[in-house]
């Protein structure tokens, strides 16, 4: 049984739960994403916030288990529980940009090797949408973002949160002269990670006026991490949106501006990965 392309994309991200070293649970989102792919092989990898991470000394995710005809076994998944987390993931090579991977390979291999397989859908760099294509675009696109938000997930099948929005500045043009872009979407703490993809399933007009009727377009954009606030004395900054699932006192309230990441910055992990491998980017 096929499954469509929302259907595929509601299985490419994974709840991340971290416990701190301060002893606080955190939660935010990962996806995966195959790098270095040929006809032959890929090296697939979790990509997060690096903020998601920080000071993590375990974290834990849930994969769901394969079907013997390789669909998913909705309702079936497994925990994987790993120590020293942060040291496991691999920082952007970039220190402003708030990204890392996680190369789970090895850790599907040794699942492989019980028998078992395990159920997701990874995006390729071909659905990073470049920098051409991204100038064609207009300033409003329509945007879903995949994730956690507030921690919510349906826990008994493993299945994420969709939201919808709108880009709320031109995803080719740097916001602040950083690349990144805005988004008008609800996001709230364990959003962070978040895949922000265009999602034209019935037709779409370019930044010229041409209309597009029934095409369908589905691309990688960005990755959220941070909104702007109401502070509690009328301020408005933007933050690395929070992953703590601990309850709080409401100093600051969303207002529902994100902040992506361009996903043209993840093509820079592509030889920092081949360099680990040992292979050609």
């Amino acid at each position: 049984m096929a499954l469509g392309i929302i259907e595929q994309l509601v299985h490419s991200t994974v709840r991340i739960e971290t416990r701190l070293r301060s002893g606080i649970d955190s939660c935010g989102t990962g996806f995966f994403v195959n790098f270095l792919q040929n006809k032959n092989e890929a090296v697939p990898v979790i990509v997060t916030n690096k903020h998601v991470i920080a000071g993590a000394d375990q974290g834990k995710f849930h994969l769901t288990i394969a079907n013997a005809d390789g669909t998913p076994n909705i309702g079936n998944h497994r925990e994987f529980t790993l120590d020293n987390f942060e040291a496991r993931w691999i920082g952007h090579p970039d220190p402003d940009v708030d990204l890392a991977i996680f190369l789970i390979g090895p850790l599907l291999n040794q699942v492989q090797q019980t028998g078992m397989q395990m159920f997701f859908v990874p995006l390729s760099t071909e659905m990073i949408m470049d920098a051409n294509n991204r100038k064609s675009l207009s300033t409003m696109e329509e945007i879903v973002m995949i994730g956690y938000p507030s921690g919510i997930w349906d826990s008994v099948n493993n299945l994420p949160v969709i939201r919808r929005g709108i880009t709320a500045t031109h995803p080719a043009i740097n916001w602040n002269g950083k690349t990144e872009f805005l988004t008008d979407i609800a996001s709230f703490p364990g959003s962070s990670g978040s895949p922000v993809l265009l999602a034209n399933l019935n037709g779409y007009s370019d930044a010229r006026g041409n209309t597009f009727v029934g095409a369908k377009r589905i691309s990688l954009l960005g990755i959220h991490y941070a909104g702007a606030m109401h502070t509690a004395t009328g301020e408005i900054k933007i933050v690395t949106t929070p992953t703590s699932v601990e309850p709080i006192a409401v100093t600051a309230i969303p207002n529902n501006i994100g902040v992506a990441i361009n996903s043209q910055r993840l093509l820079e992990f592509e030889p920092v990965i081949a360099g680990i491998l040992g292979r050609v980017a």
